[in-house]
């Protein structure tokens, strides 16, 4: 089965998800994970008519955008570094993996400098893993008026990569858990956070069943992983 042939299958995987769900199918996105994988591998994708797509790392990124045509949406997925926060805030529609107060201030001030205004996500550590990045469900809560009232960041809602599990539905709680607490933060502090980036290869159909409005998924396009040198 050739990429465009799988991309074609998790289209349909999501439009049956939707259904489910009762949902739109215009209420969830489809984002293709291209890290690692080069311009020409994501070529096909993006001439069957794909748009938003995402990688892990700014300088792996910004060596395939100029590559690719100018109308694709490229999202950060991947831990942002201090010092790659200026190349990023050029190169992204949005980034997801927003994780600190400290780098939401840093985002903020390299905003300024360059005179916009960077749409983000804020990563939740869902399962409170000591290895992953991300802001405690305790914490977020405390945090997020100082992280909304930075001017130059457009906070569109929350991301998070649950545990990993044996078996997809072993991970819906935890999709429902980020639901759960994006629908408590709206309401405490009287924002809106319409967007919950969830959701990957394995467990899509249950994000989607569980509220997730950007799903991402990439080995299940385009296969094995290549090659990272």
């Amino acid at each position: 089965m050739t990429a465009i042939e799988r991309y074609k299958q998790i289209q349909e995987h999501v439009a049956q998800a939707t259904e489910r769900a009762d949902r739109n199918r215009s209420s969830v996105r489809l984002m293709v994970v291209s890290k690692t994988w080069e311009a020409e591998d994501i070529r096909p994708i993006v001439e069957a008519g794909h748009a938003v797509y995402g990688e892990n790392r700014v300088l792996e990124a910004v060596g395939k955008i100029s590559l690719l045509p100018d109308h694709l949406e490229w999202h950060l997925i991947g831990h942002l570094q201090k010092n790659k926060v200026r190349k990023a805030l050029t190169a992204f529609h949005t980034i997801h993996s927003m994780d600190s107060l400290e780098l939401a201030q840093r985002i903020n001030q390299v905003a300024l400098d360059l005179d916009l205004k960077s749409r983000v996500m804020i990563q939740v550590n869902i399962g409170n893993e000591p290895q992953k990045h991300g802001f405690s469900v305790s914490d977020i809560s405390s945090q997020l008026p100082r992280i909304l009232a930075l001017e130059r960041l457009n906070v569109v809602g929350l991301m998070a990569i649950p545990p990993q599990v044996e078996m997809a539905e072993e991970a819906r709680p935890y999709f429902r858990d980020l639901r759960v607490l994006r629908d408590r933060l709206e309401a405490e502090h009287g924002c809106s956070l319409p967007e919950l980036s969830m959701g990957m290869t394995s467990d899509f159909e249950i994000a989607i069943e569980e509220g997730s409005t950007i799903v991402r998924v990439g080995s299940a396009i385009f296969g094995r992983r290549a090659k990272v040198v």
